[in-house]
């Protein structure tokens, strides 16, 4: 079973940068479409972006298309979130998932803060 470790969280201020990262355990991880999802205080868990396995397809929540990218590294298990022009409402836990041949999103991380502050 892949376990999912995510990083990179942290305090930025509004307009900053900031890289998530996630980094999977076990031999299966470049067979699994992967995600990044957030949530904020007080609401539900949304979509942010996803890619497939080969690391093609990228795919974003309108809210952050254009200032996140979502990449992947399969010979070192690691998914990214690239998050450029953050905004406070940008402020939420990031989880990354796998989706591990169920159709969807089954495997998860314990998630990484970020706080974007004005």
């Amino acid at each position: 079973q892949v376990q999912l470790v995510e990083s990179g969280g942290g305090l930025v201020q509004t307009g900053g940068s900031l890289r998530l990262s996630c980094t999977a355990s076990g031999r299966t991880f470049s067979s699994y479409p992967m995600g990044w999802f957030r949530r904020a205080p007080g609401k539900e868990r949304e979509f942010v972006a996803s890619i497939s396995s080969s690391g093609g397809k990228p795919y974003y929540a309108e809210s952050v298309k254009g200032r996140f990218a979502i990449s992947r590294d399969n010979a070192k298990n690691t998914v990214y979130l690239q998050m450029n022009s953050l905004r406070p409402e940008d402020t939420a836990t990031y989880y990354c998932a796998a989706e591990s041949g169920t159709f969807e999103f089954d495997i998860w991380g314990l998630g990484t803060q970020v706080t974007v502050f004005s």
